[in-house]
């Protein structure tokens, strides 16, 4: 079983940009960035409960890194970068860690690298559980309308946060909650030590206006590019900054190996 995605094709040599979307995302949410960067070949996948992956179901952390370890091998796909915002980023701090072969480096856009006591985690569970339980039962764009009051989301306009309520409201419900409940930041293992150890690139992605992302990034071994005029969805509210700070670290990254 491998993952569904959309593939753009880029220059001989160059690593391949495998993009990885938030919750309640698909495979189009990182295209306006992503199309920028033609010299490299893209691959954009739709994660599982997702797009045209929405049929397939995890268990966990480990066998979402298993799904996306085999859906590289059946492109192969043997150089790449992981780009990965939010859940997607998490997925891409969590593959990274088990040091897959042909992995150059991540690049994570606020994403959460673990909780580190147990009574957050028991909170942060009791509260995906209810979301889950919405997703279920509850027409997608009362929930959604709801979801992106949470703090997090505060940058967002009113006509930004209709836009992506419409837009995420063509999800399955089911779907989508099958897959908050496997990938919960209250089951991710807190990566950040593991992430210490990591010695391939580790660049890290905030909105200005994304206060806790912005704390949570100083915590973090990583290289730091702030996104002007943006909140926790910055490639989305301002992808043009976006787009030139991932060309900036790949032209750095990758110049003396062309």
């Amino acid at each position: 079983m491998i993952l569904a995605g959309a593939q753009r094709a880029g220059k001989p040599g160059y690593p391949w940009l495998v993009f990885l979307h938030g919750f309640s995302g698909d495979c189009r949410e990182w295209q306006t960035v992503g199309e920028s960067l033609t010299d490299y070949p893209r691959l954009y996948l739709d994660l599982p409960g997702h797009g045209g992956s929405a049929g397939i179901s995890v268990s966990g952390f480990s066998n979402v890194s298993d799904l996306l370890a085999s859906t590289l091998l059946s492109y192969n796909i043997l150089n790449y970068w992981l780009v990965g915002y939010s859940l997607g980023g998490r997925i891409a701090m969590f593959h990274a860690c088990q040091q897959p072969a042909g992995l150059s480096g991540i690049v994570v856009e606020g994403g959460h690298p673990g909780l580190q006591n147990a009574d957050a985690r028991e909170v942060r569970l009791a509260s995906d559980r209810r979301w889950a339980t919405r997703f279920r039962t509850e027409p997608l764009a009362e929930v959604f309308a709801d979801w992106y009051q949470q703090p997090v989301f505060a940058s967002l306009t009113n006509a930004q946060r209709g836009e992506l309520i419409a837009l995420r409201s063509r999800n399955d419900g089911a779907n989508l909650a099958a897959m908050l409940e496997a990938t919960s930041l209250a089951v991710q293992p807190d990566l950040r030590s593991a992430l210490s150890a990591y010695n391939a690139p580790f660049y890290y992605l905030y909105g200005e206006r994304d206060e806790k992302f912005a704390a949570i990034a100083a915590e973090l071994n990583a290289e730091r590019h702030v996104i002007p005029h943006a909140g926790h969805n910055a490639h989305r509210e301002n992808p043009g900054a976006v787009a030139a700070s991932l060309a900036q670290i790949l032209r750095l990254r990758i110049k003396d190996t062309l």
